[in-house]
């Protein structure tokens, strides 16, 4: 099978896995225990039949549930989203979404980056240099970032950074982090500039280090142990005794192979960080679909939350079939099999 063969059919599989939890969220949201009708009326409207009726019919629920339920699929398809019931009534969720995806995808870019490049890079220095002093430390280290929730985490920082500057000596004004700009959202129509890069990227640096905290200390643990037994393979000791060079054999030999089982592991983290940014947006005030899925969850626009899954699932799905091209890069016998 080649390799274009092997993502082929990766991405056919991943169509009945959308489809699949779309309908999941169709059946939670419009045949569970919750009336989405009572919600779009207030306390007054609620016994009121004529109101009542009127609800009903905007939000489509007195056609039959399998003309509902299709029409509903339609319009996920097509990208017709709709307009919302409460929150920012009456606004184009299409709108909302290109609105706010941009700032959770900048955040969780740099969520990611920061585990990787940190977490991945201290995992394979612990591993290198096993049962040493640097090993401990980095180990303990990684333990304990694991180990912090990202809330608390992030209320932490803030109180750290919010703090006046004398007690540490050094004003933030320096570096061009005024105390009043560690929150709020970045502003991503300059993002193709170098001043907006730049701005954005100091508007979401905070809140990234939080998000990938936890991470972080996962891929470090597993970096470490994928270079410990790499660096034990036969092949590994033939590559010596042929008289390659400690950097050949570090870069071609171990660090490529100890990247297989890590590919899983920083795909999966890279959704849960997306995932996880819904407290952290919330904490750091950036308003990202995070933060519009928590505020339309607590208001009840359940179409609104539908239409968010629906572009979670997406997001889960993109990363895994990412996660899959990775495989082909990183061990080209990966789709190989029967060939």
């Amino acid at each position: 099978m080649s390799r274009f063969k092997y993502l082929a059919k990766r991405f056919a599989l991943s169509i009945p896995v959308i489809w699949l939890g779309t309908s999941m969220t169709w059946f939670i949201i419009y045949m569970g225990p919750i009336d989405p009708a009572s919600r779009l009326l207030s306390q007054g409207q609620i016994r009121n039949p004529a109101a009542y009726e009127a609800a009903q019919t905007q939000l489509g629920l007195d056609q039959p549930p399998l003309q509902h339920y299709v029409d509903w699929m339609t319009s996920l398809l097509t990208f017709d989203l709709g307009r919302t019931w409460l929150l920012y009534q009456g606004s184009n969720v299409n709108a909302l979404i290109l609105d706010f995806l941009p700032r959770t995808l900048w955040l969780g870019l740099w969520s990611v980056l920061i585990a990787v490049f940190i977490g991945v890079s201290m995992g394979f220095y612990a591993g290198m240099r096993s049962n040493s002093v640097s090993d401990y430390v980095a180990s303990m280290g990684g333990i304990v970032w694991r180990a912090m929730p990202n809330f608390w985490l992030a209320i932490m920082l803030l109180t750290l950074l919010s703090t006046p500057a004398w007690l540490f000596g050094f004003d933030y004004q320096q570096f061009g982090v005024p105390l009043d700009g560690l929150t709020g959202s970045p502003d991503m129509s300059r993002i193709g500039t170098v001043d907006g890069f730049l701005a954005a990227t100091k508007k979401v640096l905070p809140a990234a280090l939080v998000l990938g905290s936890a991470s972080m200390g996962n891929e470090m643990r597993i970096g470490r142990t994928a270079v410990l037994e790499v660096k034990n393979q036969n092949y590994v000791d033939l590559a010596k005794a042929k008289g390659v060079s400690d950097r050949a054999l570090v870069w071609k030999h171990i660090f490529r192979n100890a990247l297989v089982p890590l590919v899983p592991i920083v795909t999966t983290e890279a959704f849960l960080l997306i995932g996880g940014s819904v407290l952290v947006e919330k904490v750091f005030g950036i308003n990202g679909i995070g933060y519009l899925f928590f505020e339309a969850a607590t208001s009840g626009d359940l179409p609104l939350v539908g239409t968010l899954m629906y572009i979670f699932i997406l997001m889960t799905v993109g990363i895994n079939l990412f996660q899959d091209l990775l495989y082909t890069i990183i061990d080209p016998r990966v789709g190989l099999e029967g060939t």
